[in-house]
Parts: structure tokens; C-alpha cells; sequence
């Protein structure tokens, strides 16, 4: 039996429809495979289990400890008290260096070597007590923010101090460190921490020797 014309187009557009659609079943296949894949690679990686991302989530997460046998109230103590101590020493020597070099007077030279001397003093006592805290577990200063929301010593930011009421404001400066110095010492004293309170003992000697000079610049005459 023959077939018209248009019973072989209908069969042609059947054929070709079928093929259209394995071809898009193949296609379907073919991105579903490609899919679980990537999914399946993704699940490995993400994996809390997987060696490699609790390694690096360890490594993010990790806090910055230090092993020591000193407990962990004393840390929290003797860290806040030093701390204390390093925003003092830092805002002390932003201020001696602030006086040396705005010094007038016939005195200058004598005092402008004074303060630079005492400068250097002060900024080389800075990093051992910050490494001191972090030795014993603590954490230390981040910014100059927090050393101003530490520091305890007042800054002077008139345009003109008179010289000798620089000196002597230092002196007092310098004696209340001390002070504050001994304070400190007493805590590492109660926590039996030898190794801080052997270097306050270092400080508070250099500490009144300041003092003392910055006393005996601004006697007078009787």
C-alpha cells in the first residue's frame, strides 16, 4: 500500500521529533552527571570531617595562647596590670618627647638632652612588658586608641609650658609610675610570677632616678 505525500511528512516530522528529544535526554544526562559532580566535590570539601578544612578551620580558630604553668586568673591579672603599666609608659614618653622638643630657655641644651635621655629610656622599657604578657599567656596592646583608653598618665597639649613647669610636671609623672609600679609588683608578688616582678624592680630604680633628676633641675635657689 502507498503513502500519500502527507503520511510520509508526518512520519519525516515524527522521526525528527524523536530524535529531538534523545537529544535533549542526552543533554540532561550528560549536565545531571556533570552536576552530582560538582555537588559530590563540594560535600567533600565542606565536610566538617575533612583533614584538610579542620586543619585550616584549627588554624583560624586557634587562640593566641602561650603555654606557661602560670594559671589562668593570675594571666588575667597580672596582664591587666601591666597593661595598665605599658598605656602609662607609652603616654609618658609621647609627653617627655613632647616637652624635649618644645624646650625654650636658657637652659635648653641641658634639658632638651635631659628629656631625650629619658625618652629613650621610657620607649626601651615599651616592648619588654609587652612581650612579658605574651610570655605568661596574655594579650597585649593592639593601637594608639587603646593606649588612650588605657593610659592613666594626663596629656599635656598646651601650645606653651613654661620649662620649669615642664620638668616638674614630669617629675610628678614619673613618681606616680613608680607608684603604679610597686602596685603591679605586688600582684605578681601574690601570683609568685619572679620573672615580672624582677623586671618592675629594674624600672622602678630607673623610674625614680627621673625623678630624681627632673626634681633636682627644678630646685631654686633659696
Amino acid at each position: 500500500m502507498l503513502m500519500t505525500d502527507n503520511q510520509i511528512e508526518l512520519g519525516e516530522l515524527t522521526v525528527r521529533r524523536a530524535q529531538h528529544n534523545t537529544e535533549i535526554r542526552n543533554k540532561k544526562a550528560i549536565f545531571d552527571t556533570a552536576n552530582r559532580t560538582s555537588t559530590s566535590k563540594n560535600e567533600t570539601m565542606n565536610k566538617p570531617n575533612s583533614r584538610k578544612t579542620s586543619e585550616l578551620l584549627r588554624r583560624r580558630d586557634a587562640p593566641l595562647e602561650t603555654r606557661t604553668d602560670i594559671t589562668a586568673s593570675a594571666t588575667k591579672d597580672i596582664t591587666a596590670a601591666m597593661n595598665a603599666i605599658l598605656a602609662d609608659v607609652f603616654a609618658l614618653y609621647v609627653k617627655t618627647k613632647n616637652f624635649h622638643w618644645h624646650m625654650s630657655g636658657p637652659h635648653f641644651r641641658d634639658y632638651h638632652l635631659l628629656l631625650d635621655e629619658h625618652a629613650d629610656q621610657l620607649f626601651a622599657m615599651t616592648d619588654p612588658i609587652a612581650e612579658r604578657v605574651r610570655k605568661i599567656g596574655g594579650l597585649t596592646l593592639r593601637s594608639i586608641g587603646q593606649i588612650s583608653r588605657t593610659q592613666r598618665v594626663l596629656d599635656n597639649d598646651a601650645e606653651y609650658v613654661e620649662p620649669l613647669d615642664m620638668l616638674a610636671e614630669l617629675a610628678d609623672d614619673n613618681r606616680t609610675l613608680a607608684a603604679r609600679l610597686r602596685e603591679a609588683h605586688n600582684v605578681c608578688d601574690e601570683h609568685r610570677d619572679v620573672a615580672t616582678a624582677s623586671l618592675i624592680e629594674v624600672w622602678i630604680d630607673e623610674t625614680e632616678r627621673r625623678a630624681w633628676f627632673l626634681f633636682e633641675a627644678t630646685r631654686r635657689a633659696n
